[in-house]
């Protein structure tokens, strides 16, 4: 099996390198009916779907924000949910990333880990059965997502038109297994206190990433103490008498532990010398992604720990706003916290807001679904050793009743998804073909 990949590994990479080369970073524009979350996210659909029309597949567009690649007949339907949205690049990288290239085996590109490369390896799982003859007993469903990273508004409107895929699995995670996510929950700390210190503080551009830059315009002079505290923590950044600015390090959001948080960096400076609540607030409780600084960290014996992603500010005189997100495991006592939290927030007389709020997804890791998968696994790798698991990310396998997410990065690999210079290597996206043509054999 492992050679069958080798005669379509060319066009395979043609194929990638041309989604990869479109910027398909969502935009907002709700105004624009045939492009709600960015041209480029419906470029990158287009594309997707007459590569499957190419390829002899059904292909179906919904609204320009979702669709899908099918083939095979039944009743049922085997989902496998993928996204085209990718995060802000962010800046620093070694190669633009959306000029996707190939060094020691790896191909760098935004996407290519999430969610691009491993929708490519499901596509042609699909390709490489159909060629052979393959005659599924259900629908075999390719869906397709444009906005993955910022609420699955694309895939809820899919799934308001189309039929619910009895089973699923979503290729934008990890192998083995992922048989539990956390839910996610995004809250918004309003300051409406003046500060005659501030013009503008910004910093973070999405909830679901720790942010790498912050940035502090003030009508006072901290230039000389903040260029103390950069020197004294051996922090990226620069200070003059117009701006403060810190580097940290990017991460996806659901383990802050990952990254380097620059907004709270700034905070902690500034949180002594400037008289804003909302930094004062900030820096006293929210240092720790655990909120232990609180006394509201909890921790599930399957699921692990409720975090938090100080992720998003905008500040200026008359105060502002704080996002944060938050990661939590099912049994969490959320209308606890959320009554506790808001209070201690009231105490600095700010106002905590829930603006969005997606419940914990859980598959038995005993269902059929699960246990044919990660048989599928085990077949292609002789993996028996790393275990199936919970992640604190989302996929869109929690918008289906029975779904799972699936891969496509193997155990060990590092976390790049959300940083500067993701890549996926080829091999890793070569094995997770595999996987998926014998997941599509077992399921379909």
């Amino acid at each position: 099996m492992e050679k069958l990949f080798d005669a379509y590994k060319k066009a395979y990479l043609e194929d990638l390198f041309g989604l990869l080369k479109i910027d398909s970073v969502r935009v907002e524009q709700p105004e624009i009916k045939e492009a709600p979350f960015g041209y480029g996210c419906v470029e990158a659909l287009k594309y997707t779907l007459d590569l499957g029309k190419k390829m002899g597949f059904k292909v179906k567009n919904i609204d320009n924000v979702a669709g899908h690649i099918e083939f095979g007949e039944g009743k049922e339907i085997l989902g496998i949910l993928c996204h085209l949205d990718v995060v802000p690049v962010g800046e620093g990288w070694t190669n633009p990333p959306f000029d996707p290239i190939i060094k020691d085996e790896k191909i760098y590109a935004r996407g290519s880990n999430d969610d691009k490369g491993p929708l490519m390896s499901a596509l042609y799982a699909m390709k490489i059965l159909k060629d052979q003859g393959f005659k599924p007993n259900k629908r075999i469903r390719l869906i397709i997502g444009t906005d993955e990273e910022t609420g699955s508004r694309g895939l809820k409107r899919y799934l308001e038109v189309e039929e619910q895929p009895t089973l699923g699995f979503s290729p934008d995670a990890d192998f083995p297994l992922i048989y539990a996510e956390k839910g996610i929950m995004s809250i918004d700390i309003f300051d409406k206190n003046k500060c005659a210190d501030i013009k503008k503080i910004k910093s973070g551009d999405v909830y679901n990433v720790v942010p790498d830059k912050a940035f502090a315009y003030l009508n006072k002079d901290l230039s000389k103490e903040f260029n103390a505290y950069l020197k004294e923590n051996n922090f990226e950044g620069s200070a003059s008498k117009e701006e403060l600015y810190v580097e940290g390090v990017r991460a996806h959001g659901m383990e802050p532990k990952n990254g380097k948080n620059a907004m709270l960096r700034l905070f902690n400076f500034l949180s002594d010398k400037i008289n804003s609540n909302l930094i004062k607030f900030t820096s006293k409780y929210l240092n720790d992604s655990r909120f232990k600084d609180m006394n509201l960290d909890y921790t599930h014996h399957e699921m692990g720990d409720l975090t938090c992603n100080v992720a998003v500010c905008d500040i200026n005189e008359n105060g502002g706003k704080l996002g944060i997100n938050l990661r939590y495991p099912i049994e969490w006592k959320k209308e606890e916290f959320l009554k506790s939290f808001k209070e201690t927030a009231s105490e600095y007389n700010l106002e905590a807001v829930v603006i969005n709020d997606s419940n914990p997804h859980y598959i038995s890791p005993k269902s059929e679904l699960v246990q044919k998968l990660h048989e599928a696994y085990v077949e292609v790798t002789h993996d028996t050793e790393n275990k199936i698991m919970t992640i604190g990310g989302g996929t869109y396998a929690r918008l289906l009743t029975n779904a799972v997410a699936f891969g496509a990065a193997l155990p060990g690999r590092e976390t790049v998804a959300h940083m500067v210079d993701e890549y996926m290597a080829i091999e890793d996206l070569e094995i997770a073909c595999l996987v998926y043509i014998k997941s599509i054999e077992k399921l379909g």
